[in-house]
């Protein structure tokens, strides 16, 4: 019997290759995880937040099969992608939310609140991507584990894979990414 990781592998491959009833079978498969880690992200925001879980993931859902160009390895790599896009369609909203445009009023959040806390204004969400964005210019791959690991959930082992490095790597890099990000929130 095929695993539940190899057949979302397969069904990934079939929709890259063009079969687009793949995507219907592959729905179901990931659709519980998909929400599971949309509820986590919505979990940091203020409580009145308004995008719902089932609405991140349908959003996120129409992005990532809309676009045809990526490449899924396999399924820590659909998830990883998930996650990046579910970070963006959560930063398009608080911009849209009336975040201010250069952060003029924005106030610092430690990164420990960010990281376990939660988001309690649109700005705060806004100020995390932003030390994200200087963290990809500094260390790309840092960047990847973070966004893999915090905002997709990932192991280390799966976000190793995906990135084709090692598990201890992954753990090196998370640590010296979470200190990176922390000493971006203190000054």
């Amino acid at each position: 019997m095929e695993s539940r990781s190899g057949e979302i592998t397969r069904l990934l491959d079939e929709f890259r290759a063009g079969e687009q009833a793949a995507a219907d079978l592959l729905v179901p498969l990931v659709y519980g995880e998909l929400r599971k880690r949309a509820r986590r992200y919505l979990a940091r925001e203020r409580r009145d937040h308004s995008l719902q879980p089932t609405a991140l993931v349908h959003e996120a859902y129409l992005r990532l099969f809309g676009d045809t160009t990526i490449k899924w390895q396999n399924r820590a790599h659909f998830f990883a992608i998930s996650a990046q896009v579910m970070r963006r369609i959560l930063v398009d909203y608080a911009r849209s939310r009336g975040a201010e445009k250069r952060g003029g009023s924005w106030t610092k959040v430690n990164l420990d609140e960010a990281i376990t806390g939660s988001f309690g204004r649109p700005q705060d969400f806004l100020i995390l991507d932003e030390a994200m964005n200087r963290l990809a210019r500094f260390d790309h791959r840092q960047s990847q584990i973070v966004e893999m690991r915090f905002f997709g959930g990932l192991s280390e082992e799966e976000t190793a894979e995906v990135l084709g490095i090692t598990a201890r790597t992954v753990k090196r890099d998370w640590r010296l990414a979470k200190a990176w990000l922390y000493e971006q929130f203190t000054r």
